[in-house]
């Protein structure tokens, strides 16, 4: 060995060294670190690491059961009640032996005929923005809010005092006063009319002419005023609920999200990082890992297992050690959300190693090849 490569190992050893002491410093913390700086410039404190063990998934279980419970308490109705007349609505008003008090002459719905067929009503009487009909005889009638059979019973009650035993037939005639909206993955998005068949998800779904298979059945979100609403198909089956039950109010709007916004993204020390789709909302840990290749043998560190979550309130840092027995059985358990993202820290091998690479790259190689020399 001539004196050129003695001086470039000297020098090699020397940076390996330093190399080696700097990570030695850096590797007594070898788990990763989540910052945020405010507008002052410091760093607030990162969000605490949360081992996932099985007492962990059990309390996040009972959470999102009793979440679920409580919405669900609000949306269920096993009775509906029969159909409630609303302002919009045409009504057909039938008097028996008394043709002149027939409605399709009072018609006010419309001025003049429309060869179209657009904005034109239906003969009838239609309800007023004051919830009232004009009925012969006994003049302005408020039906708002009334059933067809409310409403019938009034007329007669009305019309007693002019006719000897009235028999009054009265039906809606068209739906116009309520309303829910229907969007995202469904065949035909767009409104649809309330009427006497009770609008429940899976009518309201059904008439839309059902999902498309790119809809995620557990991602179905209800928004009703303020209040939104997370549903899932699949959980209310597993529990044993029908879907029918869940009724629609008027100005609801229903939406379906599609499976391609319900993500998990896995990087790091996997073989192959990737977004993974979720299967109708469920998608764990373990199946997360394997569909990306599993932990990298040559790189991964299975003691840093980690998922990021992004909650209203805060940032959850979940950290599994896969080597310890049983992990593989919590992994299982671990029920990711959309969003989330599963981290594979580095090994510190690996570590070690891409520092010195970063500070003299080529020169183990370098070094070797000196050696190897004659």
């Amino acid at each position: 060995m001539n004196a050129s490569n003695t001086q470039f190992l000297a020098r090699a050893y020397r940076a390996v060294l330093a190399a080696g002491f700097a990570f030695a410093l850096a590797g007594c913390a070898s788990s990763i670190h989540f910052r945020s700086q405010d507008g002052a410039g410091t760093d607030d404190p990162p969000p605490p690491t949360e081992m996932i063990t099985e007492k962990l998934i059990a309390a996040e279980r009972q959470q999102h059961r009793e979440q679920a419970n409580v919405e669900l308490e609000k949306l269920l109705v096993p009775n509906p009640p029969p159909y409630a007349i609303g302002s919009g609505d045409v009504l057909s008003i039938v008097v028996w032996d008394h043709p002149e008090l027939a409605g399709n002459a009072m018609n006010t719905g419309s001025l003049a005929p429309d060869p179209s067929g657009a904005n034109t009503a239906p003969p009838g009487f239609v309800v007023d923005h004051l919830g009232r009909i004009q009925f012969p005889l006994i003049g302005m009638v408020s039906v708002d809010g009334k059933t067809e059979e409310q409403a019938r019973a009034l007329l007669t009650t009305r019309l007693a005092k002019y006719l000897a035993n009235p028999n009054v037939t009265l039906r809606v005639q068209s739906y116009r006063s309520k309303r829910v909206y229907i969007d995202g993955e469904v065949k035909s998005p767009g409104l649809q009319a309330i009427n006497d068949i009770p609008m429940t998800l899976v009518e309201a779904i059904n008439r839309s002419g059902g999902l498309l298979p790119s809809a995620d059945q557990s991602r179905i979100v209800l928004e009703r005023g303020q209040q939104r609403y997370l549903l899932s198909l699949r959980d209310l089956v597993q529990k044993g609920i029908n879907p029918g039950l869940v009724m629609l109010a008027p100005g609801d709007v229903v939406r379906v999200h599609s499976r391609d916004e319900s993500k998990v993204f896995v990087s790091g020390e996997v073989l192959t990082p990737k977004a993974l789709t979720m299967h109708d909302g469920r998608l764990t840990l373990n199946e997360a890992l394997g569909e990306s290749g599993g932990i990298s043998p040559l790189s991964g560190d299975a003691r840093q297992v980690y998922v990021v979550r992004k909650t209203p309130e805060r940032t959850r840092v979940f950290q599994l050690d896969a080597r310890v027995a049983g992990s593989l059985a919590m992994a299982e358990s671990f029920e990711l959300l959309p969003k989330d993202i599963v981290y594979v820290a580095a090994s510190p091998l690996a570590n070690w190693n891409r520092n010195l690479s970063l500070l003299i790259p080529g020169a183990l190689t370098s070094a070797v090849t000196a050696t190897n020399r004659p």
